[in-house]
Formats: C-alpha cells, structure tokens, sequence
C-alpha cells in the first residue's frame, strides 16, 4: 500500500479550510485492491482494476484547480490543493462522487509525488480513454 499526500499551497487556505482539508491525512491511497482519494469531507473509491491509465497534467488556472471542483467541459473531478501540477487519473468505468451520482471518467489530485503515484497506480501514463485532461 502507498500514501501520496497532497502538495498544499497555503495561500489557498480560505478556498481549502471550508472542505475539511487535512494536510497529513488527506491524499491518495493506492493498495493491491483499490484505489481512494479523500480530500477533507469528499472521498474517490474504485476498485484498482478500474483505472485505465494516468498521466501528469500542470500549469493550471488557481480558480478551477484548488478544492473540490467537477469540470464544466466534460465529467472530471479535482481534487485541487495548488495550481502548478497533478495526476489525472482515468476510469474505465465512472466513479460516483457527491459532485455527480452518475460518475466521472477521471479524477485530477494535486499530489507531492506525481511520477511516483502514475508509477504506483501501474498503468501506461498516456492510456487512458477517459475524459478529462486536468484543471482547465
């Protein structure tokens, strides 16, 4: 099993607070089984099997990276705590969240160790058939 925190810019503290952040507890767990990512009262499960691929996005916009934000361009969700990079990780199936009962093909997360978490997560980092391409 392996804990990828996140990579927390503080001076987003006002947008992140309200969601519960918890800097040393919150990010993504990849183990033999499944995949979750929690970001202070949100959480992301899907069995391991279901991701399709991942690959590292950067340079984003802060106002559509930073916190729990559901895309407007296609079904992706953010789990964002900086605007400078992220794993976008894609589904073969969709994931439900809160943000949308009916799922999301791809999950975005901001954490400290990119390469590390596309290497963790075993997939080919351009695979990945799923929407989304990272905060835009």
């Amino acid at each position: 099993m392996a804990f990828f925190p996140y990579a927390v810019d503080y001076r987003f503290a006002p947008v992140l607070l309200p969601l519960g952040i918890r800097p040393r507890k919150d990010g993504v767990t990849v183990s033999d089984e499944e995949v979750v990512a929690t970001l202070g009262l949100f959480r992301i499960t899907t069995p391991r099997a279901n991701v399709d691929g991942a690959h590292v996005t950067r340079h984003y916009r802060w106002w559509t990276s930073v916190g729990v934000r559901s895309s407007l361009a296609d079904d992706g969700l953010t789990f964002g705590t900086n605007r400078d990079a992220g794993v976008c990780i894609h589904f073969k199936e969709k994931v439900p969240s809160l943000m949308r009962r009916n799922g999301h093909s791809a999950l975005t997360v901001t954490v400290r160790d990119l390469d590390g978490l596309v290497e963790a997560l075993g997939v080919d980092a351009g695979a990945g058939g799923g929407g989304g391409g990272g905060p835009a």
